[in-house]
C-alpha cells in the first residue's frame, strides 16, 4: 500500500513545484529526501493545473547498497516502492525470489506468523498477480521470520530486491538502426539495453564518453577500445524529441549523482546565443548525502510504524469525499495540520512510487507557484536542503546493520536523540554553584567510575539469569558464579548510595542531619575498603570462574553457542571475559584515586590520614591478587583472540603468553600484502581477515620462534621498515607502517626470542599444541583468496551468524596500527566514565553524552542510568590535540580527536577531568 502524504495548497502566482516538494520532504521529516522526486504522467503537458492533480512522490534514485540508506524512514520508503513496483509487475523476478520478498511484506504488516493470519491476510490483500499460486511457499517463507522487527523486514526486502536484474529499472520504449524495439533504461552503473525483460546490453558509465540527443535520435559515444568492434556511436531512436530530451536528463543526472563527489556547477549563460541544453544536475549527491549524515546530527523524529488511516481533526469531516478517497490505510503519519477551509483549497496527493520524474526539471512541473498551509509555528525548511546541522543524533549503524553486522571501526559514531544543547548561562550557573576544589572532582571520578562498575557487574548477573533460563550452565558453575558475585555486587551497590549522598551534601544538594565536614572522601573509601578485604576470597574465586566456564564451554557446545549469543547482546558491550576480571581491575582504579588524593592533600589536611590508611590498605590488596591477575588477563587475551582465529587449535594453553597483535606487510610473490600478525612467546601467526559473516582472520602460516633470527632488510629488498624473520624451515620478510611500528615488533620479537632460548626451546604443551603442518598453512594465491571471497557472499535466503565486527584486532587491521600486552595492561589501568558534551566538525551546538573510556574505546551513552551504549567510537590511530585559533572553538577545557577526515571536539567541565 502507498503511503500518501497529504498537502493543502493555496493558489499563488509564483511558486514552483521545488516548494512542494521540500514541503513534503519537511513533513515526512526525511533526512535523504535526495533519493526521491516528483513524478506527473502526463508528458504532453508542463503546467500542471492544481485542481484534482495527483502528483505521485517516488523513488528517483535506486543506490546499489541499500545500506548506504542511512534511515529507517528512507529504507521504508523504499520498501514501499519495491513493493508497488511487484504489484504493478515491473519488478520481474523468478517465484522463489517473488514469494520471500512477499513474505517480508507480510511480517513487517502483520508481524510474526500464525498460518491462519497469514492466509487471512494474503487473501485480502494482492502483493503479486500470481499470489494465490504462491500462497504456500509464501507462508513457508513467513514462517522463518519470528522475531524480525518492520525494520528489519524491509532491510531484508531491500536486500533480496537489489540481486534483481529489474531492480529499480524504468524502460523507456526504442528502436536501434535496423529497426528492432528495444528498451532503454539507466541505472548506477550506466545505460542499459534491454530487449523485453532482458538486459542484451549494458554501457559502464566509464565506457560512455558522451550523451547527446538529436530530435527523436539518443546518442551514445564511447571512448575508443581496441579490443572491441563495438562501433564508436550508437543510435536509438525514440517516440518523440521529447522523450529523448526526457531520457538523456534522466541519464545526466544518474551520472551525475552517483558519479561525481559534489553538485557540479552549472553552465554559465552564453553572451549572444545558446547552443546545446544547459541542463545540469541540481541538488547533494550521493556521497555528499552519505558524509551529510555520517557528519551531522539531527533532531531526529522517532519514526512510528501506524497501520492506520490519517486522522484528521473534527473540522475537516466536511470535506468533499473525492478529495480524500485516495488516503490509504497503512498510511504511518498522523496529520496534525489545521482544518482547511474546502471552499479554497485544493489537495494534491502525494503517492511514493511509480519511476522518477521524467519531466523538464522541477521548475517547469508546475507553473503556478502554491504556497502550502502550514502548521502554526517557525517554518523549517527541507533537511535535504538545509546544510547547518541541528544537534541531537541518529543512529546508523554504529549500533547494528538490521542484519546484525557491526559497522566498520571507521564509522563515525551517530546517535540517536542522545543528547541536548546546553548553553553557556547553564555552564555558568553550574560553576558558580558547585565546588571547585580539586578534591571534589578526585572524589566525583570515584563516583562516576563506580556507576560503570556497578553496571559491569550486572552484566553477569544478566549473563547467569540469561544461561538459568536455558538450563545451560552446570549447578556448580552457577553456584560458583552466584556466590561469588553477588556478595560483591550488594556491596558495590551499597558503597555507591553511600558515595552519591557524600557528593550531594558536598554540593550541597543534601541537607545532613548530623553537623559535620563533609568536603572529603577518605573516611568512606578507608570504611569501605576494610569491608571488601573480607571479600578477598570471593575476589580469588572470580579466575576460577572464568577458568570453569571455559573449560565447560569447549565441552559443551550448546553452552558455547549461547555464550557468544549473549556477546552479541547489546548489554555485553565487551568481550564476556573481561567483565569476569573487573572486580581486580576496580582495585586498581581505588589506588590511583587515593593516590592523587595524598598527592593532593597537605599532611595537615583531616581527610589525609584516612585516604593515606585506605591507600596501604587496597595496595596490600593488590600485591596479595597480583600474582592471579596478571595470570588471568593473559588468559582472557588469549580467549578474546581464539574467537577472532580460525585455523588454529588450542591458542589458550599453559605457558604460551601473548605478546603483541598488529598489521605488518608480507613480501610475497605477488608483491607487498597485508597480514594482521599475532605474536606470543612461542610462535608468530600470520593471518589474512576472511570475507566471510563471522570476520575472523584465517591462519596461513606459522614461523616458531625457538631458533629464530632476525635482521634489518630494508637495504637488501629496497622496502621501507622492513626486517626478515629466518627459522630452521623458512624465512619471512615483513615491513612495517613506519619506523616506530617496526622498532615496537623488533623489539618484542627479540625479547620473545631471548625468553625462547633461555628455556631452551618451548615447552612440550607448546610443542604439542603448534599447527600440523606449515605446508598446510600456506598462504593461499590471491585467486583462491577472490574466491573465497565470492563463496562468502551474504544471500538473504539464510541469516548468517553474525560476529563482533569492532574488536581490537578489526580495529588495529583498518587502523594499520598495533597493540601489545602492555597497552592492553596500560588500558585496564585507565578507565574513566563521566559526562562530556561533544561536538562535530560542521556543527555548532555541543551534545551532552555519558562517555565511558575503556579497551582502547569511547562508549556513548545519553544518560549514565543507561543498559546499553548508543555508539562507540575506537580511539586506536586517532591523535588527540588542542583546537587551533583558526577552528574558533572559544570554549574552556576543549580538547579534539582526529584520524583523517574523522574530527571531534569535547568539552570536559573542569581543568581536573581535562587532564584526566
Amino acid at each position: 500500500m502507498p503511503l500518501v502524504v497529504l498537502c493543502h495548497l493555496l493558489w499563488y502566482p509564483r511558486a514552483t513545484g521545488k516548494v512542494l516538494f521540500d514541503l513534503a520532504c519537511s513533513h515526512l521529516n526525511l533526512i535523504e529526501g535526495d533519493y526521491f522526486g516528483l513524478e506527473f504522467q502526463d508528458h504532453r503537458r508542463m503546467m500542471v493545473k492544481p485542481k484534482n492533480t495527483i502528483l505521485k512522490f517516488v523513488v528517483k534514485f535506486f543506490p546499489p547498497d541499500h545500506t548506504q540508506l542511512m534511515e529507517e524512514l528512507t529504507r521504508y520508503l523504499f520498501a514501499l516502492q519495491i513493493k508497488h513496483d511487484l504489484a504493478c509487475g515491473r519488478l520481474t523476478c523468478n517465484e522463489t525470489s517473488a514469494a520471500l520478498m512477499v513474505s517480508h511484506i507480510v511480517q513487517s504488516e502483520i508481524g510474526d506468523f500464525e498460518e491462519a493470519q497469514c492466509r487471512q491476510h494474503l487473501l485480502n490483500n494482492k502483493y503479486i498477480s500470481e499470489q494465490d499460486a504462491l500462497m504456500d511457499k509464501i507462508v513457508d517463507f513467513h514462517r522463518k521470520h519470528v522475531g524480525q522487527t518492520p525494520a528489519e523486514s524491509d532491510f531484508q526486502l531491500l536486500e533480496v530486491a537489489r540481486k534483481l536484474e529489474m531492480y529499480g529499472i524504468r524502460l523507456h520504449p526504442a528502436k536501434d538502426r535496423e529497426g528492432s524495439r528495444l528498451s532503454l533504461a539507466v541505472a548506477h552503473t550506466g545505460v542499459l539495453v534491454f530487449q523485453g525483460h532482458t538486459k542484451i546490453n549494458a554501457f559502464n558509465w566509464s565506457k560512455v564518453r558522451k550523451l547527446s540527443f538529436k530530435r527523436k535520435r539518443f546518442l551514445i559515444k564511447l571512448r575508443p577500445d581496441i579490443n572491441s568492434n563495438c562501433q564508436d556511436t550508437l543510435e536509438f531512436l525514440m517516440g518523440s524529441r521529447d522523450c529523448c530530451k526526457v531520457f538523456w536528463k534522466i541519464c545526466v543526472e544518474y551520472h551525475a549523482f552517483f558519479r561525481l563527489f559534489e553538485e557540479p556547477k552549472p553552465k554559465p549563460k552564453p553572451v549572444l546565443f545558446t547552443r546545446g541544453s544547459s541542463f545540469r544536475f541540481s541538488g547533494r549527491t550521493q556521497r555528499q548525502i552519505i558524509d551529510y549524515v555520517k557528519d551531522s546530527e539531527f533532531k531526529k523524529i522517532p519514526f512510528e510504524r501506524k497501520h492506520s488511516r490519517i486522522q484528521f481533526s473534527s473540522s475537516q469531516t466536511s470535506l468533499p469525499t473525492h478529495l480524500t478517497s485516495e488516503v490509504q490505510s497503512d498510511s504511518e503519519f498522523e496529520s496534525e495540520w489545521p482544518a482547511p477551509d474546502p471552499q479554497t483549497l485544493t489537495i494534491v496527493t502525494l503517492q511514493p512510487f511509480n519511476c522518477l520524474l521524467a519531466l523538464e526539471g522541477f521548475l517547469e512541473l508546475i507553473g503556478p507557484r502554491l504556497p502550502v498551509l502550514l502548521p502554526p509555528g517557525p517554518v523549517r525548511s527541507s533537511p535535504r536542503l538545509d546544510d547547518s546541522p541541528v544537534v541531537n543524533g541518529q543512529t546508523p549503524l554504529q549500533g547494528r546493520s538490521p542484519d546484525g553486522r557491526q559497522p566498520s571501526p571507521l564509522t563515525s559514531p551517530l546517535l540517536t536523540d542522545a543528547g541536548f544543547v546546553r548553553t553557556d548561562d547553564e555552564d555558568e550557573v553550574r560553576r558558580k554553584r558547585f565546588p571547585t576544589d580539586k578534591a571534589y572532582f578526585i572524589a566525583k571520578e570515584l563516583l562516576m567510575t563506580e556507576r560503570t562498575y556497578l553496571k559491569d557487574l550486572e552484566v553477569i548477573t544478566s549473563f547467569q539469569k540469561s544461561m538459568g533460563k536455558e538450563e545451560a550452565l552446570p549447578d556448580s558453575l552457577k553456584n560458583l558464579i552466584f556466590a561469588n558475585f553477588e556478595p560483591v555486587y550488594k556491596f558495590h551497590e551499597a558503597f555507591l548510595k553511600e558515595v552519591e549522598q557524600r557528593l550531594a551534601q558536598w554540593e550541597g544538594r543534601s541537607n545532613a542531619h548530623i553537623k559535620g565536614d563533609y568536603q572529603r572522601i577518605g573516611d568512606i573509601m578507608l570504611k569501605n575498603i576494610h569491608g571488601l578485604k573480607l571479600l578477598t576470597p570471593h575476589l580469588h574465586k572470580h579466575s576460577e570462574a572464568l577458568l570453569e566456564l571455559e573449560q565447560t564451554c569447549r565441552s559443551s557446545r550448546k553452552l558455547d553457542g549461547l555464550c557468544r549469543d549473549f556477546e552479541l547482546q547489546k548489554v555485553c558491550y565487551l568481550p564476556l571475559n573481561i567483565f569476569f576480571l573487573r572486580p581486580m581491575h576496580r582495585l586498581m582504579h581505588y589506588k590511583q584515586i587515593l593516590e592523587r588524593l595524598c598527592k593532593h592533600y597537605p599532611p595537615t589536611h583531616e581527610d589525609f590520614r584516612d585516604s593515606r590508611a585506605a591507600l596501604a590498605d587496597i595496595s596490600e590488596m593488590i600485591s596479595q591478587l597480583h600474582g592471579t591477575m596478571i595470570k588471568m588477563e593473559n588468559f582472557q587475551k588469549l580467549l578474546e583472540l581464539k574467537k577472532d582465529l580460525t585455523g588454529i587449535d588450542n591458542l589458550a594453553i599453559p605457558g604460551r603468553e601473548f605478546i603483541r597483535l598488529g598489521c605488518l606487510s608480507k613480501l610475497s610473490g605477488k608483491g607487498l600484502q597485508q597480514r594482521m600478525f599475532f605474536l606470543f612467546s612461542d610462535v608468530l601467526l600470520y593471518t589474512s581477515r576472511g570475507m566471510t559473516t563471522s570476520n575472523q582472520f584465517k591462519v596461513h602460516g606459522q614461523l616458531p620462534l625457538y631458533g629464530i633470527t632476525i635482521r634489518e632488510s630494508e637495504d637488501e629488498w629496497g622496502v621501507p621498515h622492513s626486517f626478515t624473520l629466518s627459522g630452521n624451515r623458512q624465512s619471512v620478510v615483513v615491513a612495517a607502517s613506519s619506523a616506530a611500528e617496526m622498532e615496537k615488533w623488533v623489539d618484542d620479537i627479540r625479547m620473545a626470542i631471548e625468553l625462547t632460548d633461555k628455556c631452551n626451546g618451548p615447552s612440550p604443551e607448546i610443542l604439542a599444541s603448534s599447527l600440523t603442518d606449515s605446508k598446510s598453512l600456506e598462504e593461499p594465491s590471491m585467486d583462491q583468496e577472490s574466491e573465497d571471497d565470492l563463496s562468502a557472499s551474504r544471500t538473504s535466503l539464510e541469516r548468517q551468524t553474525p560476529h563482533r565486527g569492532n574488536t581490537t584486532v578489526h580495529v588495529c587491521w583498518h587502523r594499520n596500527t598495533s597493540v601489545s600486552m602492555v597497552d592492553f595492561s596500560v588500558a585496564v589501568e585507565n578507565q574513566l566514565s563521566g559526562n562530556l558534551l561533544r561536538k562535530f566538525k560542521n556543527s555548532n551546538g555541543w551534545q551532552k553524552l555519558w562517555v565511558v573510556f575503556t579497551n582502547f574505546s569511547l562508549f556513548f551513552y545519553k544518560t549514565h542510568q543507561d543498559d546499553y551504549p548508543l555508539a562507540s567510537l575506537p580511539l586506536l590511530g586517532y591523535s588527540i590535540t588542542m583546537p587551533s585559533e583558526s577552528e574558533n572553538i572559544h570554549k574552556d577545557y576543549v580538547f579534539k580527536l582526529h584520524f583523517k577526515s574523522h574530527v571531534y571536539y569535547f568539552r570536559s567541565e573542569s581543568e581536573y577531568t581535562f587532564e584526566r
